[in-house]
């Protein structure tokens, strides 16, 4: 079966946050001495997660992606990787890290068939990146991402770009397709610090993204885009990787979206930005039947919002976004 939303967009992605922690500091998700993490009563259980999976599976979800916080922060998380995976219906399983815990567990993530790795990884330098990160943990990533390309993990590396940050950065990554089976992804920077946004307004779009790697690569060309991707994508004539630019600001992909969230704390967001639609955690522990669960998720599909700029409007608070992109789930 497929499911539709109300603008007839397949729901078939599910994005789910195993837990709000994170060992890193980047400026752009989080203040500097962190967030208010919540307790672990507070945090769906693996079984909890398991049982909403399968659920979701049995609605037409093929594939998960599993993110934080930082996953491997959770202790045990093989433990769960390994029981969606024997799932029926979910057909990939993805994984979001920022590979400073992850090069031990590579093996066995071949071996189960993990479908991609998406790496966060703003900076080459490692002076930039503790600057970036306010930790020294560049070594652990780079050989995360060494690993990666040595098993044949499809890959993918998140930068997020940053004004005055993390821009000399962009051409080195680029370069990283040249040689590598790599999916280099430059992603507009967002709001979601813990704070408020830091920036009046965006100066680094993606149009300015593009123009700037075609300024330096005149031959950049692009690639058809798949069917509900989030990013434009490109490639250099000879290079063995591909570039993707991502308007995660500008919300230009909206009308194809077929992902919704499931923060850590079991709150369904069907858009980044709003603030959340249904607690299902709160169901689950009332202990009403998964077809009761099933009503409550289908009524938040049928009234699913038409792009970012509408669920920022409508946030209950009435707040612009400011939660970190930690408590969320990335």
């Amino acid at each position: 079966m497929t499911l539709f939303d109300n603008h007839n967009r397949p729901i078939n992605y599910l994005r789910l946050a195993v837990t709000d922690r994170c060992n890193l500091r980047c400026f752009y998700c989080m203040p500097e001495e962190g967030i208010h993490y919540l307790p672990k009563k507070e945090l769906l259980t693996f079984e909890e997660i398991y049982r909403l999976v399968s659920l979701f599976a049995s609605m037409g979800v093929t594939k998960v992606r599993l993110t934080g916080g930082e996953p491997f922060v959770r202790t045990d998380l093989m433990k769960l990787i390994r029981s969606i995976v024997e799932i029926p219906g979910i057909k990939d399983l993805h994984l979001t890290t920022n590979g400073i815990l992850t090069s031990a567990f590579i093996p066995e993530l071949k071996k189960l068939g993990i479908a991609s790795v998406n790496l966060s990884l703003d900076t080459l330098d490692r002076q930039r990146f503790k600057a970036i990160t306010r930790r020294d943990e560049f070594e652990p990533v780079m050989k995360t991402l060494e690993q990666l390309l040595k098993e044949e993990i499809p890959v993918k590396i998140n930068a997020v770009v940053m004004d005055g940050k993390n821009i000399e950065d962009i051409l080195p990554l680029v370069e990283l397709t040249r040689n590598n089976k790599v999916d280099v992804r430059f992603i507009e920077e967002m709001p979601f610090n813990g704070e408020g946004s830091h920036y009046p307004v965006l100066s680094w779009t993606y149009k300015k993204i593009v123009s700037y790697i075609q300024e330096h690569h005149p031959d950049l060309h692009k690639l058809h885009d798949a069917d509900n991707s989030t990013s434009y994508n490109y490639t250099i004539p000879g290079y063995t990787g591909t570039i993707g630019v991502i308007a995660a600001f500008s919300r230009t992909f909206c009308g194809t979206c077929n992902r919704i969230r499931l923060t850590a704390q079991g709150v369904l967001k069907t858009c980044l930005y709003d603030n959340g639609v249904l607690d299902i955690k709160a169901l689950l522990r009332s202990g009403v039947s998964d077809d009761e669960v099933k009503e409550k998720l289908l009524y938040a599909f049928r009234h699913r919002v038409k792009d970012g700029f509408e669920a920022e409007a409508k946030r209950s608070d009435h707040l612009p976004v400011h939660e970190s992109m930690s408590t969320i789930g990335g």
